[in-house]
Order: structure tokens, then C-alpha cells, then sequence
């Protein structure tokens, strides 16, 4: 029996498995995040995560005494951070998270990617992962699609909200005069002051005046300030004053600022609804600062093990990071609890 567990190609950011300069080329990666990690990780051969499974298992037993809520099912939801959860930044999805993702799903689950990408560039990893039906939340809660084969696009967009990003664009511009700052249309990808670092996007970018950006609703405003370091991007932001927003500062110096109020949180309490569930049936997994409010949402929040300390301090558990497929283990101890095994092999593994 082979030890290693195969990957493919995706894109854009969280810790490496194996560095391939080629594969963000296809749905965006962070090359600046990536040469400050170092080092390719081996990935669990089948036994060590076999082990991890029954310690996901274990932590899962005592947030659900007796089972009621977090088991396979048509009342479960499990939200998917993208970046650094299921896809690491070289753009790599396991066998094991495709594998526990499929499996769920066909024990009714509803497993919903969850992610500050806008759509142009969450589809493709829906897509990747075998999510061609169920739901998607984009733009950090302000895109909520249902996904639909029988769409011309493959999904058809059920709610969005806007705002006028003109008050954040001017705030931001003076806080980070060197930075980019873009705009993200609903079917036309990101309008911007300048390109993105090659690879890092997916999107198609069309490089437009401020004023331009400034004229019309959007569903999210981007600042990106490439080679900055996290900490002085921060700085700046936090000394912004941005107001009546919601913001959150990603891996590397990359602002997202979405309307008020709405977070992946709000918007899935209202996916939550129309499918008949509540957050006391979910599972959310995240690891970035826009994951917060969804992982304290959820019955379960858990974190993933690369996410900062106070990422970290607002979940229900940590599990590993990316490389070591710790979504994917979660999601087969919630298998493991629902009498369901992926296959003969996991069987015999767990």
C-alpha cells in the first residue's frame, strides 16, 4: 500500500506541499507568501493520518455529546474557507479533501465553499472539488450562489449586496498611496488602479482611473500593496479609520472590504434558513482573519494549524495545517462518526 496521497493543481495562498512555480498559473497564487514559507512538507502517510482522523473524531465527541448535530446529514452544513484551508498557496488540493468533500456530500451534507474570492475565481475551485451543484458564498458574504449545471455560467447568483466604496477608496488611497486598489464586478472580473503581481489573480483585471473605480456599487474594494510587510500594512490600515465596513487583512499586505455588516457569517445564517438548518448544525473551517465571525457562527469553528494566535483563539479546536490535510481529516471524523467510511481503504485505516 503507497504511503502518499496524490494533489492537483489549483491557486492562490496558504503553506506549500510541493513548490511548482507552474501550477499558479491556473487559479492564482501568492509566489511572494510562498518563498517566505520555505521548505516542501511530506505529506501523513496513510497510518499518521489515520491518527489524525480519530483525534478530529475525538475533539468532535466532545462538542457534539452523543452525536445529534455534527453527523452526516441533510440538516449539516460544513463551510469551506478556500486559501490555506482546502487549497494551499501552491494552489494544491489533496486526493483526501476531494475524497472527504465527495463523501459528505453524498450523505446529503451540504457543503458550502465559503471565501473572500470573488466569483471568477471561486468557481473554478468549486468545480475542482466536485461542487458543480449546492451553494457557494463569495466576496467574504456579499455574493451567495446557487451552482447549476444547468446554468449557461454554471451557477446563478441568489443574493448580492453593494455599496458605495467611494469613502473606502479615498481612505485607503491616503493610507497606502503606493498601493493597488480595485474594484470587483459581478460578471467582468476586478477593475484596478494597476495589475496584480503576475499569477497571483485569476481574475481578468481591466486597469481603470480611481475615479472610475469610485463610480459605481460594488460588492468589494481590494488594497493590495505587494513586497509590504504584513505588519506596517496593518499598521496603516488599523490607522485608516475605515468606517461602516466590514475589513479583514489576509496572509499577505491584501485588504478586503465588504458593506456593512456582511461577513460569511451573515451570509450563511441566511443559507443556513433556506435550507431549513441553523448554525447548530454546522461545521465551519477557516483560517484567516474574514474567517472569524463564521467560526464562532458555526456549533463547530475549527482553525487551522498555520492560522495566526488569534485566529486560533476563536475556534472550537485547531486542526493541522493545510499540508497535513487537517480540513480533510476533520471532515472524514465527521464520516467516522456518521458510521460512514470514504472507502474499504479508509476502513481499514480507521
Amino acid at each position: 500500500m503507497s504511503d502518499t496521497h496524490t494533489t492537483s493543481v489549483l491557486p492562490r495562498s496558504g503553506p506549500p506541499q510541493v513548490p511548482d512555480p507552474g501550477a499558479l498559473r491556473g487559479l492564482g497564487g501568492s509566489t511572494e507568501l510562498r518563498n517566505s514559507v520555505g521548505g516542501a512538507p511530506t505529506p501523513l502517510t496513510d497510518g499518521e493520518y489515520a491518527a489524525l482522523v480519530r483525534e478530529r473524531a475525538a475533539d468532535l465527541d466532545r462538542l457534539d455529546p452523543g452525536g445529534r448535530h455534527l453527523v452526516a446529514g441533510p440538516s449539516l452544513v460544513v463551510a469551506l474557507d478556500v486559501d490555506g484551508t482546502i487549497l494551499d498557496m501552491d494552489g494544491r488540493v489533496s486526493a483526501r479533501v476531494r475524497a472527504s468533500i465527495n463523501a459528505l456530500r453524498r450523505r446529503g451534507a451540504h457543503v458550502v465553499i465559503a471565501t473572500g474570492r470573488g466569483i471568477q475565481a471561486a468557481v473554478p475551485v468549486a468545480h475542482h472539488v466536485g461542487l458543480t451543484e449546492g451553494w457557494m458564498v463569495c466576496a467574504n458574504g456579499a455574493l451567495t450562489l446557487r451552482m447549476d449545471p444547468g446554468e449557461a455560467a454554471g451557477y446563478g447568483v441568489v443574493e448580492r449586496v453593494t455599496f458605495d466604496p467611494a469613502a473606502a477608496i479615498d481612505t485607503l488611497r491616503a493610507a497606502v498611496p503606493e498601493g493597488i486598489i480595485a474594484v470587483e464586478d459581478l460578471d467582468s472580473g476586478l477593475r484596478t488602479t494597476r495589475l496584480f503581481p503576475e499569477g497571483e489573480l485569476i481574475e481578468h483585471q481591466t486597469v481603470v482611473s480611481l475615479e472610475d473605480l469610485r463610480s459605481r456599487p460594488v460588492s468589494r474594494v481590494i488594497l493590495r500593496a505587494p513586497g509590504m510587510p504584513v505588519s506596517r500594512f496593518s499598521e496603516l490600515v488599523a490607522g485608516a479609520g475605515l468606517h461602516s465596513v466590514e475589513y479583514a487583512i489576509g496572509w499577505t499586505a491584501w485588504l478586503d472590504v465588504a458593506p456593512n455588516g456582511i461577513t460569511k457569517a451573515s451570509a450563511l445564517d441566511s443559507l443556513a434558513a433556506r435550507l431549513g438548518t441553523d448554525a447548530s448544525y454546522a461545521i465551519a473551517v477557516g483560517d484567516g482573519a474574514n474567517d472569524l465571525e463564521m467560526l464562532q457562527w458555526a456549533r463547530v469553528g475549527a482553525v487551522m494549524g498555520s492560522a495566526s494566535h488569534e485566529v486560533q483563539e476563536a475556534g472550537d479546536l485547531v486542526t493541522d495545517p493545510v499540508w497535513r490535510d487537517g480540513c480533510a481529516a476533520l471532515l472524514d471524523a465527521v464520516l467516522l462518526r456518521s458510521g460512514a467510511v470514504r472507502s474499504p481503504r479508509q476502513e481499514a485505516l480507521v
